[in-house]
């Protein structure tokens, strides 16, 4: 059993309101192999919701607002979920500041892209769940 982003499967769940949809991920929930989440909202963020990204660890707005405390929850319980589902695998959205592996952006806004993982993506490595991006 698989974790999917939700925004993935086509879940209006993203900071804008919108989906990212990728159909092989909702072939994968419709036949039962993969369970959609969203760290933010499990966290208790709103949809929409300001965009953030990671700098220093921190999930921060352009407008300076920490979102640290909410990605965090989100994180934990995404992680509590895959424990108890017994989930061998994330797979998150690219450069996400939750679900990213490998690259996210570096908080600056511009579009740069910087060496790193999301929360979840970490958190959820650090506890021997593989992780990868769509």
């Amino acid at each position: 059993m698989k974790l999917v982003s939700a925004c993935l499967c086509g879940l209006n769940c993203r900071f804008n309101g919108t989906g990212k949809l990728d159909p092989e991920i909702l072939e994968m929930v419709a036949s039962g192999k993969a369970i959609p989440v969203c760290p933010e909202q499990l966290g208790g963020l709103p949809t929409p919701r300001e965009c953030c990204e990671l700098k220093n660890g921190r999930a921060k707005s352009a407008a300076g607002n920490d979102y640290t405390e909410g990605f965090e929850r989100g994180a934990e319980e995404v992680l509590r979920l895959a424990r108890e589902i017994g989930a061998d695998e994330f797979i998150g959205k690219s450069k996400s500041p939750s679900c990213g592996t490998g690259q996210v952006y570096d908080g600056t806004f511009s579009g740069t892209l910087t060496d790193g993982d999301g929360i979840t993506v970490k958190l959820l490595r650090e506890n021997g769940i593989r992780t990868s991006n769509k």
